[in-house]
């Protein structure tokens, strides 16, 4: 009889998936016109993007809540591991927190786009 090691069924990071999908929202108001107009894609429908405007501030506000609770689970909570887990390792927490201040330095810059986009376009 062998004995194997039985590998956990990996977790799914909701918070990184909602935070992502939220600042597609918030942004494909301003993005997404700017984007299909650099690939040489135009016509009237594109300004039917911009009526994604009205919900915008829904999808900041959930970008922010989910920044919110992504840094809560960083810093705030402590995590139960047991020894030998990667999860234990304090490499692995300052790789995550390392991630986590890039990703969310990005995202703010997205979500920000509106606001700094009319200086580069003049």
């Amino acid at each position: 009889m062998s004995s194997k090691q039985q590998i956990p069924p990996k977790e799914v990071n909701w918070l990184g998936i909602g935070t992502i999908l939220a600042t597609i929202g918030a942004s494909i108001c301003c993005v997404g016109p700017l984007l299909l107009l650099s690939l040489g894609i135009g016509g009237a429908w594109m300004s039917t993007l911009t009526s994604m405007e009205t919900v915008r501030p829904f999808f900041l506000i959930l970008t922010l809540i989910f920044i919110g609770l992504g840094y809560r689970k960083l810093y705030l909570i402590p995590e139960r591991c047991e020894e030998g887990e990667a999860c234990a390792s304090p490499d692995v927490k300052q790789k995550q927190r390392v991630i986590f201040w890039i990703g969310s330095g990005l995202i703010l810059l997205l979500l920000a786009l509106p606001w700094y986009v009319p200086y580069f376009i003049a």
